[in-house]
């Protein structure tokens, strides 16, 4: 995939279909320690051993409207490529954890992309699940829960047209503020 965020989109869409009631996304850029570091973490229906071992392999998919899976596979060498380090922790009933680290300095390095998008169309997308998002720099962090929301807006949905463009700006807002005022 072109940009990391296309490989969170993945990955939390996988834990929309295990069923996961909250799905918590974390990004954290750290120049001074030239790391990148991406975690996805979920409540769903968790994997055995078995499949965590085999989730690696793009020959490996639990999907039975095809016989590949290369989202995982792809995550995982784009951490590798870089340097970096990718693992997948898991137990039936209790979730799944999938952490990927970058070395951000390297040649291979691909961007992050826009990560504020894909928060969005997944919170758009999957009004039910919650979602809590964190992004940090060396700078600053924020986070958007939709638990916190869904009790502000008091019955309002989230794919509300009004929320949905609320939720872009205010992404965009805090994302320019952990940059230091400047958008990448």
């Amino acid at each position: 995939m072109r940009e990391l965020s296309l490989n969170v989109m993945d990955v939390a869409q996988n834990s929309v279909r295990a069923d996961a009631s909250l799905i918590s996304i974390t990004v954290n850029e750290s120049k001074e320690k030239d790391l990148l570091s991406i975690v996805i973490e979920d409540d769903g229906c968790g994997m055995t051993e078995e499949q965590v071992q085999n989730v690696t392999d793009p020959f490996f998919t639990t999907r039975t409207t095809r016989k590949v899976g290369l989202g995982i596979p792809l995550f995982k060498l784009a951490c590798e490529q870089t340097g970096g380090s990718f693992s997948i922790e898991s137990k039936v009933d209790c979730g799944t954890k999938t952490t990927a680290n970058f070395v951000m300095s390297s040649v291979d390095m691909v961007p992050l992309g826009d990560i504020n998008s894909t928060v969005s169309i997944l919170i758009r997308c999957n009004p039910n699940t919650d979602f809590l998002f964190t992004h940090s720099t060396d700078i600053e962090s924020f986070t958007l829960d939709t638990r916190q929301l869904k009790e502000i807006l008091g019955g309002v949905p989230l794919d509300n047209p009004d929320v949905v463009v609320w939720i872009e700006e205010y992404l965009k807002e805090q994302t320019q503020i952990i940059y230091g005022g400047v958008i990448k």
